[in-house]
Order: structure tokens, then C-alpha cells, then sequence
């Protein structure tokens, strides 16, 4: 499910981007039309939930460079814990889709970008199937440039940082963990 909606959901991302034309067009008659250079694209997956949405994007656009960022939330506090982080070069050369199918608390996510910024990404947006209004509201306050582009936005948070209705856990779901 989450690869499938990884292959449906970049598409959004992708129109608002300016992107040069090419003259590929039908045999008969020649068009421009927009292009996304695959080896010019970042996409980053927020571990681990974000490699079911990664693989969906890559069937997509194969030559895109791949990163990680692995972070958990901590379960009291609720924020996140990095665990590890690599990346493309020339962070700064590239449009950058960060993926993660929740964006609940907001909190792993802003950290996420924190550590994009550092490695010199510019032009991010962060991709996510499913969000909470408090997800995009902490998200927009610490990166009020990056453009977030969801599926859905739900109600709001329980007091235990999911999202209702929602869907629990998304890499416990993905992985069979729980």
C-alpha cells in the first residue's frame, strides 16, 4: 500500500517545481514538455517508515540519488533521536523530497531538515501520505521554506503523539515489528 501511494503521491511534489523542457514529443510532431533530471534529485527516506514511500518514488524516477536519515522518536519525551545520517553530495545542487508517510508531532521531521540545512540542501520539500494539523503548523514554524505535500490531513494528535483516526505506528505497520 505505502509503495503503491509512493508512486502516486510525488507527482504533486513535482508540478510546482520548474523544471527544463525538453523537445521529446510524438514520432510525428514535436513538443516541449517539463523534465525532472533524476541525478539532480535528492530523495532522503526518514528511517525507517520512509523506505516503504522511497520505493514507490524510485519506481518513479530510478536515477534519483538516495539518502537516509535514521531517527526514532522516543517514546516518553517524544522527540526524536539520531541514529544516523548519510546523503548525497552537493546537497545544495539539488531539489531534495524528504519521505516519511506520517507527519504527526512534527518533531523527527523538523529535526530531519535541521539536518538537511547543515548539509547544505536549499530547495526541500517533505513528503508525507498522512498528516496532523499540529504535524504541519511545528513543521511550517521551523521551516516555514520547505512546501509539505500530504494525501491527507487528519483530525489531530492523541495524547500519545499518533495521529487520529490515523494509522498507529507506520513502520511497525510496514515492518511487522508490533
Amino acid at each position: 500500500c505505502v509503495p503503491s501511494a509512493g508512486r502516486l503521491v510525488p507527482a504533486r511534489a513535482r508540478r510546482s517545481r520548474r523544471r527544463p523542457t525538453t523537445g521529446d514529443g510524438p514520432p510525428m510532431q514535436g513538443r516541449d514538455g517539463p523534465t525532472l533530471d533524476g541525478k539532480n534529485l535528492a530523495l532522503i527516506s526518514i528511517l525507517r517508515a520512509g523506505n516503504g514511500l522511497l520505493d514507490g518514488v524510485l519506481e518513479l524516477i530510478p536515477s534519483a540519488r538516495v539518502g537516509f536519515v535514521g531517527l526514532y522518536r522516543d517514546e516518553e519525551t517524544l522527540q526524536p533521536v539520531q541514529y544516523y545520517f548519510k546523503v548525497p553530495e552537493a546537497m545544495e545542487d539539488r531539489l531534495v523530497i524528504a519521505v516519511d508517510p506520517m507527519l504527526a508531532t512534527g518533531n523527527s521531521s523538523v529535526a530531519a531538515i535541521d539536518l538537511l540545512k547543515k548539509s547544505g540542501a536549499t530547495n526541500i520539500i517533505f513528503l508525507c501520505l498522512l498528516a496532523s494539523p499540529e504535524g504541519v503548523a511545528t513543521m511550517k514554524a521551523a521551516h516555514p521554506d520547505v512546501r509539505i505535500v500530504t494525501a491527507s490531513l487528519d483530525e489531530a494528535l492523541n495524547e500519545k503523539g499518533y495521529i487520529i483516526p490515523g494509522l498507529g505506528d507506520a513502520g511497525d505497520r510496514m515492518f511487522g515489528t508490533k
